[in-house]
């Protein structure tokens, strides 16, 4: 019979580790222990409950069913145990502790600024950013590694629940050298957009994906001269007078505070897309994450307007954009 008064906290964040890498080696390398330390640990645990947790099939590793129930307790005492902590930290005097976030790669043009600001108010917080892409952001979602995930996709396959709340415009724009001929030029169509030698993001971009949805709306097709593979390169070759592009308004702003390259006014953009701040449904959010979270649903927008609409003297196209499906860069 499973016998769990014997477990402690320290087996359970080991038994955690493995669960979750499906590797001693990996959660030995995670906790800074030896590979052997982890496997004595694992079969003291699988001793004290009575009952097999892992089994190793080849070379593979897996939890049995009754590791699974263990794995997902686990989960369950220290993501609770990290909020408790997080709770004591800010009840000692405000709102302080960790904030652990992760975010696409494209929100790094706007996400170090919106925690700039938030850490004005709260200079005790302690932040932790990790920026990375969007298979990774939604493995750190399965995983529970962060207190709020920022994407504009929110994942619908497979078996997570997720609450997303919508904080922030996410403005595709026309991108243009700023000698372009067009430049200046009032409610250009598409149709001359079309016909211009057009640089684009590889397959699988959101932002390809909204421009190629519009542009077949119109029964209209780009002239796409090259393809590259990040909004920096596609940057640089509108720069070079290579084309023109399409990118979200975020990847711009050095860019187009240095006159280095132009927004041109073309009917049906901007492209508005959305940023969410998102968690699986049923967290226990610390009161620094509530914090934040509430700064970003109240803050976001108007600091999107403030900082970028009125200092860059943008098109007033950019205030009414029209909404695209969410997609990420």
């Amino acid at each position: 019979m499973m016998n769990l008064r014997h477990i402690t906290l320290h087996q359970l964040r080991l038994f955690y580790s493995v669960g979750k890498h499906l590797s001693f080696t990996r959660a030995a390398e995670e906790l800074h222990l030896t590979q052997p330390a982890v496997s004595i640990q694992i079969k003291r645990l699988e001793e004290s409950v009575g009952i097999p947790l892992t089994e190793q099939i080849g070379k593979r590793l897996f939890l049995t069913e009754a590791g699974r129930e263990l794995f997902e307790a686990c989960r369950d005492v220290l993501d609770r145990l990290r909020v408790l902590n997080d709770d004591m930290i800010g009840m000692e005097g405000g709102v302080k502790g960790p904030l652990n976030i992760s975010a696409i790669t494209t929100a790094k043009y706007f996400m170090p600024h919106l925690l700039g600001t938030f850490l004005k108010d709260y200079p005790r917080v302690e932040p932790r950013l990790t920026i990375t892409n969007q298979a990774k952001v939604i493995r750190r979602l399965e995983d529970n590694l962060d207190d709020l995930v920022i994407m504009g996709t929110i994942p619908t396959s497979g078996n997570l629940e997720l609450a997303a709340e919508y904080f922030l415009d996410n403005p595709i724009v026309v991108i243009a050298p700023p000698n372009h001929p067009l430049v200046g030029e009032r409610n250009i169509t598409l149709e001359r957009i079309a016909q211009e030698r057009f640089l684009s993001r590889e397959e699988g971009s959101g932002t390809r994906a909204a421009r190629m949805r519009l542009f077949a709306e119109h029964g209209l097709e780009a002239n796409i001269y090259m393809e590259l593979g990040s909004s920096e390169a596609i940057k640089q070759a509108v720069m070079a007078g290579l084309g023109i592009s399409v990118l979200s308004f975020h990847n711009l702003r050095l860019e187009l505070e240095a006159g280095l390259l132009a927004i041109l006014d073309v009917q049906h953009f901007p492209l508005m897309r959305r940023w969410h701040a998102v968690h699986l449904k049923g967290k226990k959010l610390s009161n620094t994450s509530k914090r934040f979270l509430d700064f970003l649903l109240q803050d976001g927008a108007r600091m999107w307007e403030d900082i970028n609409v009125k200092r860059l003297h943008l098109p007033t196209s950019l205030l009414n954009p029209k909404l695209e499906p969410d997609a990420d860069e």
